[in-house]
């Protein structure tokens, strides 16, 4: 009897830590229940309208995943290290399916500290921020484990990470149709978009290890070897069955960013990415390609 007694109060704490949810750790994902039995398209390839923008990609819905190839932070003083054996995140950005693409599409939902650019094309000016951190958007939803992995994968260049994060929500996200607020009512909690887009965007990520298929295929950061534009798009076209773009300086002789197209099914935060040729040239050289190495004392040795 006190075992039958115990047994059941232990199953009233587990239903109440997964589906009672205390304030330290609120739930982040959009309403798509108005979404179960629509017709499902790809995001720029639907023969009809779609008519409901949490439901589908209709704004952005040329998507890319975007990766950096940087060999210092600047910041490594302060404990701001590169990821060993990962490049690192550089976001999810929502071009327009002909290849434009808009920005800062929302200025109540601007976090940016430091805009870029600070006016738009129609002349609008986008106001620097000066509220609380988005980090501190995150730790208010309990998510000290997304925390974690942006803290490791998403580094930032010379200023510090969150400035970057609070960049790429801004500037990106609020471009994204699937990532209005309206998406999330009823019961809409103030910055839960936010917190569910860097979700998705360390999701989307993790499709791409860019690191390890180049070095499957030979490929390692050198300072002493060259590469041909031809043996990095085709070790990674093999494990992705689509050419990316790889972006260079340098006058196209370094590497330092890939980028992943897609179209999307359903929502960006979890439908289908369709895996795209790029639609954007390289800019790198056809050879004498430099993947540089790191300096040793600005990585970290990450868990996955």
């Amino acid at each position: 009897m006190l075992f039958l007694i115990s047994l059941a109060a232990l199953t009233s704490v587990v239903y109440a830590k997964f589906h009672h949810p205390s304030t330290q750790n609120l739930l982040t994902y959009p309403n798509i229940e108005a979404c179960v039995g629509l017709p499902v398209q790809y995001s720029c390839e639907n023969t009809t309208v779609l008519t409901d923008s949490c439901c589908n990609v209709v704004q952005g819905g040329l998507v890319l995943q975007t990766q950096y190839w940087n060999t210092y932070t600047g910041l490594e003083s302060q404990g701001q290290l590169l990821p060993q054996g990962s490049w690192s995140i550089h976001g999810l950005w929502p071009d327009n399916c002909d290849g434009s693409f808009d920005q800062y599409c929302d200025l109540s939902r601007q976090y940016d500290p430091t805009p870029s650019p600070s006016t738009l094309p129609d002349g609008t000016t986008v106001p620097p921020y000066k509220g609380p951190s988005v980090r501190t958007f995150i730790q208010d939803f309990g998510r000290s484990d997304l925390l974690k992995y942006m803290d490791a994968f998403w580094i930032n260049l010379g200023a510090p990470n969150d400035d970057f994060w609070a960049h790429e929500f801004s500037k990106h996200a609020t471009c994204t149709s699937t990532f209005d607020v309206a998406c999330y009512e009823p019961g809409y909690q103030e910055h839960q978009e936010v917190v569910n887009f860097y979700e998705t965007v360390t999701k989307v990520f993790q499709m791409y290890p860019t690191y390890n298929m180049l070095a499957a295929a030979g490929i390692l950061p050198s300072n002493t070897t060259t590469y041909t534009l031809s043996q990095i798009t085709n070790a990674l076209y093999s494990q992705t069955g689509a050419v990316p773009y790889l972006g260079c300086y340098g006058q196209g002789t370094i590497l330092d960013e890939v980028w992943y197209f897609h179209h999307v099914l359903g929502t960006e935060q979890y439908g289908h990415f369709k895996t795209l040729n790029s639609t954007t040239p390289s800019s790198c050289m056809e050879t004498g390609i430099w993947y540089y190495e790191r300096t040793a004392t600005s990585e970290q040795v990450v868990s996955y």
